[in-house]
């Protein structure tokens, strides 16, 4: 089955999430949300004694995450990878700005790639993947969780976020109640992920989730919000622009949902993970090729690792 044939299978639709980034890319800052996540997925950062030399961010600037990536290894290079070339070139644009302007990332040199490209085997060999809230937007998140594996050294990590089934499942009632298709694409479970960090050659990996609730003052402002965090990526969702009716139907059924104090509440579901990548094992008696990188990660292991998830 192919990549977007995946991706159909599990409700997401690769041409709404291209629309999706391309009406992202017109915003000056990445959502609030992402943000907001980057700085709980970095506070983890603390656990892992490790200090990665290379730190690959992907999806970096809708991440919101490069600021905190800077502070928590000044000293790692830093390849930011992103979605498409317009995205890439606004990191670019960012890492250009003088030193002392508040909207320039700070850190290292930084080197900005596109996500189709091949990355250059001068960027492989990394300490850590960052990838904060896009992994629900991959395509194929096996194929892609398989990709980082291959960009990290032996022993090195990765830590991702991203949203998981809890999210807006109060609109996704109110839709069914309406008899409209889902407004969301289908999330990936976090035991699902779980088990493609292990199927990728991962050890070690943990999974964990929270759920946030999200409150708004009116169903305008709702939706306005869920604009900005990407729209809806259902493949069956309609196909042209509703009518003001619909509008004013939507809006009054959310009214709806206001609690006492008058606000909407939404949950958002965030789903962590990371993992290690495993040391390669060699048997007696088979001919083994192990890099350099490998080999000395072989050695940091029988000595005992210096920090764990």
């Amino acid at each position: 089955m192919s990549t977007e044939a995946d991706a159909l299978a599990r409700r997401l639709d690769p041409v709404a999430v291209r629309a999706a980034l391309r009406r992202l890319a017109r915003t000056g800052e990445p959502p609030w949300l992402h943000t907001e996540v980057a700085r709980r997925m970095a506070e983890k950062l603390q656990l892992i004694l490790r200090q990665p030399e290379r730190v690959i961010d992907w999806w970096s600037a809708l991440g919101g995450g490069a600021e905190l990536l800077a502070q928590a290894y000044p000293k790692a290079q830093r390849v930011l990878v992103e979605p498409d070339a317009t995205w890439a070139a606004r990191s670019s644009a960012r890492l250009q700005r003088p030193w002392w302007s508040a909207q320039r990332w700070r850190g290292t040199t930084s080197r900005v790639l596109v996500e189709s490209d091949e990355l250059p085997d001068d960027f492989k060999g990394a300490g850590l993947v960052w990838a904060n809230m896009m992994l629900h937007a991959a395509a194929d998140p096996a194929a892609l969780i398989a990709r980082w594996q291959g960009l990290l050294r032996a022993d090195g990590f990765v830590m991702f976020s991203c949203l998981g089934p809890g999210t807006l499942r109060e609109l996704r009632a109110l839709y069914e109640r309406l008899g409209w298709p889902a407004p969301t694409p289908g999330f990936v479970d976090m035991h699902d992920f779980g088990d493609m960090l292990v199927q990728s050659g991962f050890a070690d990996p943990v999974m964990d989730q929270e759920v946030l609730t999200l409150r708004w003052s009116s169903p305008d402002a709702l939706l306005a919000e869920l604009r900005t965090l990407g729209g809806n990526l259902a493949p069956d969702r309609y196909p042209a622009l509703r009518t003001p009716r619909w509008r004013a139907r939507l809006v009054e059924a959310l009214a709806t949902l206001a609690g006492a104090d008058g606000t909407i509440a939404m949950s958002f579901e965030i789903a962590y993970g990371h993992a290690f990548k495993a040391a390669p094992r060699m048997r007696a008696g088979e001919a083994t090729t192990v890099s350099l990188e490998d080999m000395r990660a072989m050695v940091r292991a029988s000595h005992g690792r210096t920090g764990t998830p």
